[in-house]
């Protein structure tokens, strides 16, 4: 083949390249801008059936009653007042030093006024009081034991004249022969009594002279 017709083969091969891309190209045009139409139309077309609902208008509030009579308004109550009372203090103990009780002063009771003063002692009735014993009065116990002694007591003489009490100072050194002694003197020895210094019988207090058992 000559350099001619290679020249021309390749020419027209580059033309219908050319004339391909041209082709096809304006296929691409037609669809992109087809579909871009249909898109545009079908905007518009949902532009145009949208309805747009405007608002109703407000309504007028009607018009205030006329000559309504004036009503006082309630009266106001104020709420209880809540009285919150306070707590109690705390109490407080304080441990105050120990102080041992003072015991109250003993006030003595009036001294009794003196007795009335005595201004004759108490006599006995049969003068001495010796002669009052016998040999028979012997203790029978004493008598066995062979006891003797001398016995001296004292007597407690009532108002009435009587012994009401014996007391043994000097003991005889035998039981028997003193309780013989007092037993004797209460029963048999008879007093006239103490006079005070108003005249009144009293209570008085003697000594016996001493009284000597002795066997015969």
């Amino acid at each position: 083949m000559s350099y001619a017709q290679k020249k021309e083969l390749s020419g027209n091969r580059t033309l219908s390249i050319v004339f391909t891309v041209i082709v096809v190209g304006g296929l691409l045009y037609a669809i992109v801008t087809g579909l871009a139409y249909n898109v545009v139309k079908k905007a518009a077309q949902d532009l145009k059936t949208f309805d747009v609902e405007e608002p109703p208008p407000p309504e007028e509030p009607p018009p205030p009653p006329k000559d309504l009579p004036k009503v006082p308004p309630p009266p106001m109550t104020p709420p209880p007042l809540v009285r919150m009372e306070a707590p109690p203090p705390p109490i407080q103990v304080v441990e105050s030093p120990y102080i041992p009780p003072v015991a109250p002063p003993v006030i003595a009771p009036p001294a009794p006024p003196p007795p009335p003063r005595k201004v004759q002692s108490a006599q006995s009735a049969k003068g001495d009081l010796r002669s009052l014993f016998s040999g028979d009065d012997y203790p029978a116990s004493a008598s066995s034991a062979g006891a003797e002694g001398t016995v001296q007591a004292q007597l407690t003489i009532g108002s009435d004249g009587r012994v009401q009490g014996c007391n043994v100072i000097r003991s005889s050194g035998n039981s028997a022969l003193d309780s013989a002694t007092c037993n004797i003197l209460r029963r048999r020895a008879k007093f006239t009594p103490a006079r005070d210094s108003n005249g009144n019988a009293t209570s008085d207090t003697i000594t016996t002279p001493p009284i000597r058992w002795q066997l015969q």
